[in-house]
């Protein structure tokens, strides 16, 4: 088969939870442009139609928007009903929801069992709830955002005279984590004909301070953070069938960052 046959994704259906964020608009638009439906998933519905007129306007109109809460199981007991009965099988889940409800490391204890509810438990409660019916289907293929903080230790020296905290403990804890999780589920699915791969992005440039931003890109090997395009080939790579023998990776996506 041709590589160009591999890559096609044309008509397949993904999920892209927290499908207005940072990254997952970026993801989203990726998919869009290799011609998949997207439904886009988090709890603010306002953005996420916000994101569909955007994506309306650039002559993408395969989208539909569903709230879904990832800290409530009920929830998300919900949207896999909804979704299942309007598109039938998912071919593509992508895990990019995050919620950052820590903001130093001393922050009250109960921000930290927050994370873990929407992090870990709706994470893994999701992720389970479409890879079961993926299984069933005998294909899919599920990519879990990750982070390069979920390998790393925190450099706190970033942070130093800027108004930014790097500190904060759960999101290091549940990306790595969640690195981990995407080889015990690519062993569990892998028989049943489903893929389960992580990307771990580097930090994307979004207006952060000047201080920062210097200190970010002199420890990267390209000298930059990352941009609107850098996500998009990865995503669609690990969708498509060009990676159809490619699970249990967590392939990192950060201009050589931590290798330095």
């Amino acid at each position: 088969m041709k590589v160009t046959e591999l890559l096609n994704i044309k008509g397949r259906s993904a999920i892209v939870t927290g499908g207005a964020g940072l990254y997952g608009k970026d993801i989203a638009t990726g998919l869009l442009e290799a011609g998949c439906r997207v439904i886009l998933a988090s709890r603010n519905l306002d953005k996420l139609e916000e994101t569909k007129e955007e994506f309306g306007k650039q002559g993408y109109n395969d989208v539909a928007c569903y709230r879904f809460d990832q800290g409530d199981m009920a929830s998300i007991d919900e949207f896999v009903k909804r979704v299942s009965g309007d598109y039938g099988e998912i071919d593509i889940l992508v895990n990019n929801s995050v919620a950052r409800p820590m903001k130093n490391f001393n922050d009250d204890i109960s921000n930290w069992e927050t994370s873990m509810k929407v992090n870990a438990t709706g994470f893994f409660y999701l992720t389970r709830a479409i890879g079961n019916r993926m299984a069933e289907r005998g294909s899919g293929s599920i990519i879990n955002i990750a982070s390069m903080e979920g390998g790393v230790g925190v450099d706190l020296t970033l942070y130093e005279g800027t108004e930014m905290d790097g500190a904060i403990p759960d999101y290091f804890f549940h990306k790595g984590g969640g690195i981990n999780l995407t080889r015990f589920l690519a062993a569990y699915y892998g028989k049943h004909g489903v893929r389960v791969n992580s990307v771990a992005p580097g930090g994307k440039f979004n207006d952060q301070n000047p201080i920062f931003v210097e200190r970010y890109n002199d420890r990267t090997f390209l000298g930059r953070m990352a941009d609107d395009d850098d996500i998009k080939g990865v995503i669609v790579l690990l969708a498509s069938d060009a990676a159809k023998y490619i699970t249990g990776e967590n392939i990192m996506l950060d201009a050589g960052y931590v290798q330095k």
